[in-house]
C-alpha cells in the first residue's frame, strides 16, 4: 500500500527575504496509486501467463495447468508447481529414483518447435517492452 505523504512546508531565507512554499498531497493519492499499480501487476501477470503458454513444454499440459492453479494473478509471482517443472525449465535430463541426479544431457521436446527450456527468459526477449509499455499505461491512470 502506498501511503499518502504528509503535507510539507518548506522555508528558505534569502538576502531578499523569506521564501515559503507548501506541498499538499491529495488525500486519496496513496489509495489511487495503489489501485493503479495493482491493476498494472494484474496485467503483467496475465501477459506472462498468456505469452509463456506457447513456449512452455507440453506433453500432457499438466505443467501449463499447474501455473494456472498456483498463480495468484496480481501477486507478482508466477509459479509452475509440478515435481518436474524445474528440470524442464533448465532443460537438463534428470535420472534415477528420488532424489534424481542431474546430467549434462540436454532434454529434447516434442510438438511445436518453440516449446522448450527457459520459456520465461525467451518470452521476455520477445515481449518485455510491450509488457512494460502496457503496465506503464495502466499505472499512470
Amino acid at each position: 500500500m502506498i501511503k499518502t505523504p504528509k503535507n510539507t512546508t518548506y522555508q528558505r531565507n534569502t538576502k531578499n527575504g523569506k521564501i515559503q512554499c507548501q506541498l499538499k498531497w491529495r488525500a486519496d493519492f496513496g489509495m489511487t496509486k495503489t489501485k493503479a499499480y495493482h491493476k498494472a501487476q494484474i496485467f503483467v501477470d496475465s501477459e506472462v501467463l498468456r505469452l509463456n503458454d506457447p513456449l512452455t513444454p507440453m506433453r500432457s499440459k499438466e505443467l501449463i495447468r499447474s501455473v494456472m492453479r498456483a498463480t495468484d494473478v496480481g501477486s507478482g509471482l508466477v509459479e509452475y508447481r509440478t515435481p518436474y517443472a524445474r528440470y524442464h525449465y533448465y532443460g537438463k535430463l534428470m535420472v534415477g529414483r528420488a532424489p534424481k541426479r542431474l546430467t549434462n544431457k540436454t532434454m529434447t521436446y516434442q510438438g511445436a518447435p518453440q516449446r522448450g527450456p527457459k520459456w520465461f527468459e525467451r518470452m521476455k526477449v520477445q515481449h518485455k517492452k510491450d509488457i512494460l509499455k502496457g503496465a506503464g499505461k495502466i499505472a499512470s491512470k
